[in-house]
């Protein structure tokens, strides 16, 4: 194992150490709904449940499709926590009141964006990792059809790519809502749906995870994906011939969330599960479960693999207004009409 993964190991352990004096299964369970990939998903419940002795459920959907869910059942919660997933829905959660207010103790601890996202939605959600937006592109398959590289939003609407490109339903996926919103604030709305109408000719699947595509690039099942940058590391590290792009004109990024969802009925677990999931400990998990975000918390261990935010052009991107009900609702509402319902 190298350094950074060793370490990893030994905050995970000593996350498990400082909760042992409580009693196995003594406190009840937790439910929680969890939206990054399986691979991190398990072993950061593992982890609480040695550390806490409270028994986790746990369901890993999308963060839209989390969403839903959880609005669909805001007469009756089901989950106690929802944790991951683009703050974009977490936003809109708050905005309508389907999370409860927590500030935890662990805010001083966190990187100024975690604490702003969390100021922004009045103490409802809290930042728990960032990313950068991107594609992905399988190299073999790109020499092999002697195809120039995509550097740019642009490159992807060649006709050259026609039917090679895959990306998210904005719907599900909470990364593909922040391409949807990223390119409204690049281009203006008009010309990003313009563009979107130009890339849906391209596309050759409109995925319900938002991870898939960087899973289909590595595989060659998919020349182009797009989604958050660190998707596609995973693959690289993998040994998948892929490279990762930050398009030219600039791209957005998220702030992943991590809410307590209004009415849960483990509320106190539920607290527990917050702040654990905020110490450097709970946030190392994220190296050996080759999570190549980059955490909140400002102590917790960074895989050097991650993209390096400072080096990618950023956009300015505006949570509150495009994490708002109302926008997210209009510009979802506008893309099933003008690009989704297009024919293939």
């Amino acid at each position: 194992m190298n350094n950074l993964a060793l370490r990893s190991l030994a905050l995970a352990i000593a996350a498990a150490g400082s909760w042992s004096a409580l009693p196995a299964f003594a406190d009840g369970e937790l439910v929680v709904y969890c939206n990054v990939q399986e691979e991190w998903c398990r072993p950061m419940v593992n982890a609480f449940e040695k550390a806490s002795g409270i028994k986790v459920l746990m369901t890993r959907k999308s963060s839209g499709e989390t969403y839903a869910q959880i609005k669909a059942e805001a007469a009756n919660p089901r989950g106690d926590i929802w944790w991951g997933g683009t703050g974009d829905p977490h936003l809109q959660a708050a905005e309508e009141g389907l999370t409860e207010v927590y500030k935890s103790p662990k805010l001083a601890e966190l990187q100024p964006w975690a604490v702003h996202i969390a100021e922004t939605a009045k103490y409802r959600m809290v930042g728990i990792y960032s990313g950068a937006l991107g594609y992905s592109y399988n190299t073999a398959d790109l020499a092999k059809r002697k195809l120039g590289e995509p550097k740019c939003w642009a490159d992807l609407i060649k006709p050259e790519f026609k039917g090679e490109v895959q990306v998210a339903n904005p719907n599900s996926s909470g990364t593909s809502y922040t391409m949807l919103a990223t390119l409204v604030q690049i281009m203006g709305e008009e010309k990003a749906f313009d563009y979107m109408k130009a890339l849906h000719k391209n596309v050759n699947q409109y995925t319900k995870s938002g991870a898939a595509p960087a899973r289909a690039v590595a595989t060659g099942e998919s020349l182009i994906g797009i989604t958050f940058q660190h998707d596609a590391v995973t693959q690289v590290v993998g040994g998948a011939p892929v490279k990762v792009v930050s398009p030219c004109e600039g791209t957005g990024y998220e702030i992943g969330g991590m809410s307590i969802i209004k009415g849960a009925k483990n509320l106190e677990n539920a607290k527990k599960w917050y702040d654990w999931a905020l110490t450097p400990e709970a946030q190392g998990i994220a190296v050996g479960a080759k999570a190549y975000q980059v955490p909140s918390n400002k102590s917790a261990p960074t895989p050097p693999q991650a993209p390096k935010l400072g080096e990618i052009k950023l956009i300015n991107y505006d949570f509150a207004k495009y994490g708002s009900s109302a926008e997210r609702t209009r510009l979802l509402a506008r893309w099933d009409k003008e690009v989704g319902a297009l024919p293939k």
